[in-house]
């Protein structure tokens, strides 16, 4: 797994690590028509986040070891 990453896929994990986002707000916020910008799927094939069902939370998306990592080695 390459820990560099664009620039929009940094943005994404950065903006996870803060919090862990309900994975609705996720859809809300990076959700995009266009087939060739697919910025949360990619952090999530590349192992930056997670998907996690938290009981009485619901599913979460939370920055992975490997994400934190990225952030870091990318000055973030």
């Amino acid at each position: 797994m390459s820990e560099t990453a664009d620039p929009l896929v940094l943005d994404f994990v950065e903006w996870v690590a803060r919090e862990p986002r309900a994975y609705a707000e996720v859809i809300a916020t990076w959700k995009t028509s266009c087939p060739r910008l697919t910025i949360w799927e990619d952090a999530a094939e590349r192992g930056y986040v997670t998907r996690e069902n938290l009981p009485g939370v619901g599913l979460i998306i939370a920055v992975t070891d490997g994400g934190e990592r990225l952030l870091r080695t990318n000055g973030r």
